[in-house]
């Protein structure tokens, strides 16, 4: 793997401080900043082609307590995926980058030796991975982070949900099989040309689709997350009964469904896309997420057509909407 090192530390502090240039020390959390130039490792990357800022930075705790289970682990903060509506771009509230979301990722290289003290006086229960990034973004496949703590988590008695939109997540295969593990992969469109506008840098379908199949072959529970529909895009009756007989089809024993969702710094980057390929669209966006009357018409409608289309499937008994 080839890395071009660039000088760079904790925002604010000097590439010459404790770390020294490109250093991490675990113990004042200075980090160093990285672009990635293995083709294999970068996606195409809008205004800045073929570059990502990786910082490695040392964390205390990696596993947290979350509403989608018991708890939740990223090995990443950010995340190279970049999809259009990711709702994890609230973090950078919390992590101010100067990049753009999706145009760096911290690493968080002590994440095993984090989880392994944790793990000593944890109470096994439900982890979710990952509720902030994906997991098994192209950098997983240098570092293995993911793939150690789901390892380590296994062995530890906890059972875990995996949600990725990667096909990465088959190399490890070999850990998840015969653990307590649902396999789960988001699929917000069957429609590849959508995709790669919404989901650039992610797998596409057919990848997805083949990472159900093979969790099946494994042994394992397998999940679809149908989410964000799209308005108008891949919310029609059309579309949701094509995804719910393509689930049922690979038989999958869980479907969550979920709207698109006015999640902080999201209006922006939705807006952008719609006004450079579907201005017709944007007023009709912005009153679905912003106006209270309008959005709870919408939602009431598109209950009733992902209950319909899970009917229709065979799937009904195991769909939960999550709106």
């Amino acid at each position: 793997m080839a890395w071009r090192v660039s000088p760079a530390s904790r925002r604010g502090q000097s590439a010459s401080g404790p770390c020294g240039p490109g250093g991490l020390n675990a113990s004042t959390g200075c980090v160093e900043a990285v672009t990635v130039s293995d083709p294999s490792l970068i996606p195409d990357s809008g205004s800045v082609p073929g570059q990502i800022v990786v910082r490695e930075t040392a964390c205390k705790a990696i596993l947290n307590p979350t509403s989608l289970g018991d708890y939740s682990i990223n090995c990443y903060t950010g995340c190279q995926h970049g999809c259009v509506y990711c709702y994890a771009r609230f973090m950078q509230r919390f992590h101010p980058h100067a990049e753009p979301w999706g145009q760096f990722v911290d690493v968080k290289i002590n994440a095993v030796e984090a989880l392994k003290r944790q793990l000593r006086r944890t109470k096994p229960g439900e982890v979710f991975v990952s509720s902030a990034c994906d997991a098994w973004q192209p950098l997983e496949a240098h570092y293995g982070l993911s793939r150690r703590c789901c390892q380590l988590l296994l062995e530890y008695g906890f059972r875990l949900h995996v949600l990725t939109k990667s096909a990465l997540v088959l190399r490890d295969l070999d850990v998840l099989a015969g653990g307590d593990v649902t396999l789960g992969v988001t699929i917000t469109t069957l429609q590849e040309p959508l995709r790669t506008l919404w989901e650039l840098h992610a797998a596409p379908v057919a990848e997805r689709w083949r990472v159900l199949e093979a969790g099946r072959r494994a042994g394992l529970e397998t999940a679809v997350m149908f989410g964000p529909l799209l308005p108008v895009l891949s919310d029609g009756q059309e579309s949701l009964n094509a995804m719910f007989q393509r689930a049922a089809a690979v038989g999958v024993q869980r479907v969550w469904v979920d709207a698109l969702n006015p999640r902080p710094r999201v209006w922006p980057s939705v807006a952008r896309l719609l006004a450079q390929r579907f201005p017709h669209l944007r007023e009709t966006y912005r009153r679905i997420l912003f106006h209270p009357a309008t959005r709870s018409a919408y939602l009431a409608d598109l209950r009733q057509r992902a209950t319909q289309a899970a009917k229709q499937s065979g799937l009904g008994d195991r769909v939960v909407i999550c709106f």
